[in-house]
């Protein structure tokens, strides 16, 4: 198993697939909770348009990706709040937008069908060493905020009837953690792709969830599991040469569907 290893695109891979494990096993468990699952992909796909609008302008795609995914986040948790539009046509219309204006800029960018395959379908094997020290920073950033404001999130998640009860600023805490699932979904974009980001998202945390108590336990059993998806996925795909973000989605939802049937 050590010998795929040996690829220094093998190494920069496993990396960034380990790091976002630890980042899917906190901000997954609060997707979960929080039931936000089809927020969390309505931002993905929206971040679709910052990431035409990246390559069309010559600049990082990833960094505008980040933009317009916490734009969108903002966008549909205001919109959803503040006005009489409903949260899953806010949703629709933003994801639809957004996918929209990232075809659209990438298609007039040069050598675009390549990059655009490997945004919807994830290419791990990509992944760069910037791209690394990248993750690795949102990770930490969102990890740092979660431990802050640990107890806030944990009744936001649980009981935001009763933090608004007590003076808990509870539409300003959603905003704030759609836009670390934003940061989320960003970094799993590199990784398994927009369409299958959900996947890797709610899998592990599902799965935690099945045969832990705790939030603290969960999270570890998720951050566990979505480190052996990734692991496992890789070596694999090295083996058998396939795509390795949709094997690493494969491994998850089989290991999902064993966990199910033998979980009471």
């Amino acid at each position: 198993m050590i010998e795929f290893l040996q690829y220094d695109f093998m190494r920069s891979a496993l990396s960034a697939g380990l790091a976002a494990s630890v980042l899917c096993g906190i901000i997954g468990i609060y997707v979960i909770l929080n039931r936000i699952v089809f927020i969390s992909d309505g931002i993905a796909h929206a971040a679709f348009g910052g990431i035409g609008l990246g390559y069309f302008l010559g600049f990082d795609p990833l960094a505008f990706g980040i933009l317009s995914s916490v734009v969108t986040a903002i966008g549909i948790g205001t919109v959803s709040s503040r006005s009489k539009v409903s949260e899953d046509t806010a949703i629709g219309v933003f994801l639809a937008t957004g996918m929209a204006i990232g075809v659209m800029l990438m298609s007039m960018s040069r050598g675009y069908s390549k990059d655009l395959f490997g945004f919807l379908f994830g290419n791990i094997l990509a992944v760069t060493w910037s791209d690394v020290a990248v993750i690795l920073a949102l990770t930490l950033v969102v990890l740092v905020l979660f431990a802050l404001l640990y107890k806030e999130f944990l009744i936001l998640s649980f009981d935001p009837i009763y933090g608004e009860a007590v003076g808990l600023p509870v539409r300003r805490l959603r905003l704030l953690l759609l836009c670390m699932v934003a940061f989320s979904v960003v970094v799993l974009i590199k990784i398994v792709g927009i369409i299958m980001v959900i996947a890797l998202l709610t899998i592990p945390g599902t799965i935690s969830r099945q045969h832990f108590k705790g939030l603290p336990a969960i999270m570890a059993g998720s951050i566990l599991c979505g480190a052996v998806f990734v692991t496992a996925g890789l070596f694999t795909s090295y083996q058998l040469d396939v795509p390795s973000g949709a094997t690493i989605i494969l491994i998850a939802a089989v290991a999902f569907f064993i966990s199910t049937l033998t979980s009471r």
